[in-house]
């Protein structure tokens, strides 16, 4: 069975409001249906979607009892991931909103790919690298 997309992925948060606002108000994610698990959180959709979950840092026995005992602490790191990337569209006018509400970022162009990206951390951490095609920009 081969692999189509990645699904989602999830981010335990030191502030799991800041987190969520962070999501909606920067990258436009919409809170939405979450199942009733025994623990905070929030998934967070594009296009209908669930591509984000959100769970408090701190455990408790509901997230141990379904997502496990973590091996590592908060703040160690999980292993080798590096970052998350996405598609976007809309570059400058994206940047723009960036430099507006002063959120950091490292930009880079890849001109064998016709690519802009920008390079932002979630309020966690967690490196996101938005990809926009040059001709959007």
């Amino acid at each position: 069975m081969p692999l189509a997309a990645i699904d989602h992925y999830f981010v335990y948060t030191q502030d799991l409001e800041a987190s969520r606002r962070f999501y909606e108000e920067v990258l436009g994610f919409e809170v939405g249906v979450r199942p009733p698990f025994p623990f905070k959180g929030y998934w967070l959709y594009l296009e209908g979607k669930p591509r984000v979950h959100l769970g408090e840092a701190q455990s408790s026995a509901g997230q141990e009892d379904y997502l496990g005992k973590r091996e590592h602490g908060v703040s160690e790191h999980t292993g080798a991931l590096d970052h998350v990337a996405f598609q976007a569209s809309g570059f400058r006018e994206f940047r723009a909103r960036l430099d507006q509400i002063g959120v950091d970022y490292r930009h880079r162009e890849v001109p064998q790919f016709k690519l802009q990206q920008l390079f932002i951390k979630d309020p966690d951490g967690v490196t996101l690298e938005l990809n926009f095609p040059s001709e959007d920009g």
